[in-house]
């Protein structure tokens, strides 16, 4: 719980400021465009520095850093609030992102390597919470806080939750001592940080809409060559950032292959259905925003019942059944129109909302089933990288399918309600596609820590 109270504030801050924008424009003498570079600097900085996250783990010891990430993300926090300019609030994002990136691997690492494997189902199902409800409940703290205080206790309300934090891990989170003394591959991390940075900037652009395609091009040539040559090194470096031996295990080859498809396509749902309740529906921000809390109902209402679904059917079954029910949650938000009964809306929040939440723990329990001791910090880094960029892909793929469906509609200016059925219908689409992966997990994939 300590951990996931930490990555709570982690994916919180990530999407906290985006409905705060336009006071923080004005205090800070920007725009509220224009300051939309503080989100992409702190995703980009967690992105980037989730990379040696396992490495410094190993290094000085996870207690330490644990600790110290949460200084930091608190000082980083801190320097957001009392920020005077553009240029300041971003650099200070950047160090509130370093600090971020550090807890999500190492705080992971710490319940991976003190957590038995049959209990290792009921750990993860407390950690996949703050990834599923914090980019829903950010955008409307954030508002709530501009609107009635100020922007700046968005940022300063995070000094006292991480002073507490520190004392509890300091007293809590046992030393694991370092483990080694592997030396630093400093190739591989500018490497594997210049694929973050340009992947982070082509979905950036592409989750802005943005139309210069020229630099979207260039950016994706890079990200292809920074890849092609991030994967020839680690498997000829000596002591590699990643281990490439980690993706020998079944169960996390398909989590990292078509699980990652899968978040990505159910990250996109918070994107879509936001402004689709919007510009589709005619509601207001802040009532679009309360039917998405619904999404944040399931996800919680099903918690107590995930282990016993998933002891008693397996991770293959319910992964199976259950992709199949996200994908027909989204073809049916192809159907609701503004004349919809609000119960029927919401019941069907509440569903998907379930299932997306079902899918979260199964993924993130699976990805680490079979993995031992020895590859845990290798497959936990890796792990980390693709969850943080299966939430900007998510993006990505929202703003794409709208363009896609503008464009077979004939449809120009602001997406109307058709153009985002098209896109909900897309979206199913691809989801069906994610799930038959899981055709070719192992039926008996995951009974250890299903304790089946």
């Amino acid at each position: 719980l300590l951990v996931a109270g930490a990555f709570f504030m982690e994916f919180l801050d990530g999407s906290i400021i985006a409905t705060a924008l336009p006071h923080m424009a004005q205090s800070l003498g920007g725009t509220a465009v224009g300051l939309h570079v503080g989100i992409s600097a702190y995703l980009l900085a967690v992105a980037v520095f989730i990379l040696p996250g396992g490495w410094i783990a190993e290094r000085y010891g996870a207690r330490v850093v644990f600790t110290s990430a949460i200084l930091v993300f608190t000082a980083g926090s801190v320097l957001c609030g009392f920020a005077v300019s553009v240029d300041s609030f971003v650099a200070a994002r950047v160090l509130q992102g370093i600090g971020g990136a550090m807890m999500v691997p190492v705080g992971r690492l710490i319940v991976l390597r003190t957590t038995e494997k049959t209990d290792l189902l009921r750990a993860m199902a407390l950690l996949t919470w703050p990834a599923l409800t914090a980019p829903l409940l950010g955008p409307p703290i954030g508002g709530f806080i501009a609107d009635n205080f100020s922007w700046r206790w968005i940022f300063f309300i995070n000094l006292p939750l991480g002073l507490i934090g520190y004392l509890l891990a300091f007293r809590m989170i046992p030393r694991l001592d370092a483990a080694g003394r592997r030396p630093f591959d400093l190739r591989g991390f500018l490497l594997g940080a210049t694929l973050l940075a340009s992947t982070e900037a082509a979905l950036d652009q592409l989750g802005e809409g943005a139309q210069d395609w020229a630099q979207i091009a260039l950016l994706a040539v890079i990200t292809v060559a920074s890849l092609a040559l991030f994967l020839r090194h680690i498997h000829r470096a000596e002591h590699p950032l990643v281990k490439p031996s980690t993706f020998q295990f079944a169960s996390f080859r398909r989590v990292m292959s078509g699980g990652t498809v899968m978040r990505v396509m159910i990250n996109a749902m918070p994107f879509l259905l936001p402004l689709c309740f919007q510009l589709g529906f005619g509601l207001d921000a802040f009532n679009a925003g309360l039917l998405v809390l619904a999404l944040f109902c399931g996800n919680i209402g099903i918690k107590p019942l995930t282990s016993m679904i998933l002891r008693r059917f397996g991770f293959r079954h319910v992964m199976l059944v259950n992709g199949f029910l996200q994908a027909i949650t989204m073809a049916v938000c192809a159907l609701l129109q503004p004349d919809t009964p609000l119960l029927v809306i919401v019941g069907l929040l509440v569903i998907a909302g379930a299932s997306r939440s079902m899918q979260f723990t199964a993924l993130i329990t699976l990805a680490f089933a079979d993995v031992p001791q020895s590859e845990m910090a290798s497959a936990n880094t890796l792990f980390s990288v693709s969850m943080q960029l299966a939430l900007g892909i998510g993006v990505a793929v929202g703003a794409v399918l709208l363009n896609l469906s503008a464009l077979l509609l004939s449809a120009s200016g602001v997406p109307n309600l058709a153009v985002f059925h098209a896109s909900f219908i897309g979206l199913a689409l691809l989801m069906a596609l994610a799930t038959l992966d899981t055709l070719w997990l192992d039926r008996n994939a995951g009974d250890v820590v299903a304790r089946r």
